[in-house]
């Protein structure tokens, strides 16, 4: 039986996983124009709570007021990544203000979780645990902007981020659970071990992607930002990596996408009623739709000079693709409960 509850918070939890991917969005844009350190100090920008929009605004002395105190070693030192720039210091701005708005979001959603007291407490308790998480996260992206843009907190902060969104689409769909095990799927062997193995294959990918990114960031500042067709030929190993790991991410799905469209649409034809199998095929839909997508701005970056809008969108597509394995993971076991 459904919760009388479980709709009004499944409301609130989709609108906040939406937000989340547009700040995942959002910051792909805010690190491929070099927005980064547009504002330098954190939480304030340029010490105020709405940044200047010219110069004359700041004190003559602000680069080095503002100067990064835990710049991490063969970081520039000459100071004029810190030269203000009003479109950079507003990409960052916006960015954070979307920040702040999906801590509130997530906030309500742990407020609503409530509902679900005596029902499902652990609902509530990984609420909790996602906004002590973002608060976390807001921390690591004050370590970002301190260390001036060390690789390896980028890449924590990109961690974190798919763990939130994974514990959103978790608890979001635990509160429909009762929808999903309506009609019990036919255990299909190993298909939930291949769908794991799929997310951890994104996972990963997501992450060699961070690295292949900060490889630009340092190729481009080595050319002064200009000469983009020289980039591809100067990264290093991350990027044939990430390339070749891609050609196997994408077989693999594509073998698994074939083993659960051929299981569930058998399982379909002698339950029609079966629920579980129109979202399963749905979403399997979209996954390939995203794969495809993802191939296509993977090429288009390396063999037309990595467009500076494309990259936002690349990282996007990786996250959603993420997004949409594990949600296929839980509808599946959440089908297959019957025979846990």
């Amino acid at each position: 039986m459904k919760h009388p509850a479980s709709g009004s918070f499944r409301n609130l939890g989709v609108i906040t996983i939406i937000a989340v991917y547009l700040l995942i969005l959002v910051g792909g844009i805010v690190r491929s124009t070099g927005a980064g350190m547009g504002c330098p100090d954190w939480p304030k920008c340029f010490g105020r709570w709405v940044p200047p929009t010219d110069e004359s605004q700041l004190p003559a002395n602000y680069q080095q007021i503002y100067r990064p105190r835990h710049a991490i070693p063969n970081t520039r030192d000459d100071m004029s990544y810190l030269k203000f720039n009003v479109y950079k210091t507003w990409t960052e701005y916006i960015n954070r203000l979307i920040g702040t708005v999906i801590g509130l979001l997530i906030f309500l959603t742990f407020i609503f979780s409530f509902k679900f007291l005596r029902i499902d407490n652990t609902i509530i308790v990984l609420c909790g645990f996602t906004f002590i998480l973002v608060a976390f996260q807001a921390w690591i992206g004050s370590v970002v902007v301190s260390t001036n843009l060390s690789p390896w907190v980028i890449t924590i902060h990109m961690g974190i981020a798919l763990v939130i969104t994974a514990l959103l689409i978790y608890v979001i769909t635990r509160s429909q659970k009762n929808l999903f095990s309506a009609r019990h799927l036919t255990r299909i062997p190993y298909l939930r071990l291949l769908l794991f193995i799929a997310l951890m294959l994104t996972f990963i990918q997501i992450l060699l992607g961070t690295q292949v990114r900060q490889d630009v960031d340092t190729v481009a500042a080595s050319f002064d930002y200009t000469n983009r067709q020289l980039w591809i030929d100067n990264l290093g190993r991350w990027f044939y990596i990430h390339r070749t790991f891609s050609i196997v991410l994408f077989l693999f799905n594509v073998l698994l996408i074939y083993i659960l469209n051929k299981n569930v649409k058998a399982e379909s034809t002698l339950n029609e009623s079966y629920p579980t199998g129109k979202f399963l095929i749905r979403s399997s839909g979209y996954l390939l739709l995203g794969l495809f997508l993802q191939i296509i701005t993977g090429i288009v970056m390396a063999y037309f000079n990595i467009p500076l809008y494309l990259q936002p969108v690349h990282l996007l597509l990786g996250t959603l693709i993420f997004g949409i394995q594990f949600f296929m993971l839980l509808m599946l076991n959440y089908s297959e409960s019957q025979y846990l």
